[in-house]
């Protein structure tokens, strides 16, 4: 049972981070019992139809004897990321080099985003992570953290294929709530545009990518940005790589060859090293 006020953080740690084992399932109402029914809500309605009500209803229950579990709707946010998370916290860490591990969590991201595309609606840095969350954001991290990126590149990087694969999903909800709020899909939006089309001949760049099919059978949106930002990412994971593999020599500036043990080398040749040292007396 939830204690408390609703906007201490404390609460709402208390709640994700349940340590304790969880008393034996009895008749009534239960936190789980709520997270699933408010995870259902959101799927079919959105988070903008999700009210403690309408889960209480689904429930049987009035929402004053929600907030007896969990205090506030955004706390009941939280434990429903939590909860659907679950599905990438359970999975496997992916075999593969970096690149075929990170690819395959992001994808897997995706996959959960479409089945609940509230997810990309809850947005900021204020949501406190739940153990599902932290393991899900481990696991991202441990796919590139030997790539030889410095700590810090290594967070940004996981936190670009975050913002990616966010950005994505909040594409299906704004298509999905569009289509809700007015009754008419995409396709046949535009479909009902005809005047506009006729309009567009005047612009000779989109008229030839019109009229070379550019249009016809377009990119896959997620695979092709996904493609294109692990690109990216691999020429920084190489560039770093080549930075570790050649270090420049003292006396004459060219890049060496790092040695394969040891103490680093200081100059390229025997050569150089008398040079320096002539120098110096």
């Amino acid at each position: 049972m939830a204690s408390g006020k609703a906007g201490d953080p404390n609460v709402a740690i208390e709640l994700l981070w349940r340590d304790e084992e969880p008393p034996p399932p009895r008749p009534g109402l239960t936190l789980d019992r709520i997270v699933r029914a408010a995870v259902a809500v959101a799927d079919a309605e959105g988070l903008e139809g999700l009210s403690m009500r309408k889960v209480g209803e689904r429930l049987g229950f009035t929402s004053m004897s929600l907030y007896r579990h969990v205090p506030s709707r955004d706390q009941l946010i939280d434990l429903m990321r939590d909860a659907v998370l679950g599905q990438l916290a359970d999975a496997a860490l992916p075999a593969g080099g970096w690149r075929e591990r990170l690819a395959a969590l992001a994808r897997e991201g995706w996959q959960v985003r479409r089945r609940h595309p509230w997810l990309a609606e809850v947005r900021g840095t204020r949501h406190v992570p739940g153990p599902n969350g932290v393991a899900h954001y481990e696991h991202l991290l441990s796919a590139v953290a030997d790539t030889g990126l410095a700590p810090a590149e290594v967070v940004a990087v996981v936190g670009v294929v975050g913002r990616f694969v966010d950005a994505e999903a909040a594409r299906l909800v704004d298509a999905a709530r569009t289509e809700r709020h007015s009754g008419v899909s995409d396709q046949d939006w535009w479909g009902a545009h005809d005047a506009l089309y006729a309009r567009l001949d005047r612009y000779p760049t989109l008229s030839s990518l019109w009229e070379a099919g550019g249009f016809d059978e377009p990119e896959d949106a997620f695979e092709f940005g996904l493609r294109t930002v692990l690109d990216g990412v691999e020429a920084l994971v190489q560039r770093r790589r080549d930075e570790i593999r050649h270090e420049t020599c003292r006396s004459c500036g060219s890049p060496m060859e790092r040695a394969p043990a040891g103490r680093p080398r200081t100059y390229c040749s025997q050569a150089c090293r008398q040079r320096a040292y002539r120098q110096r007396r």
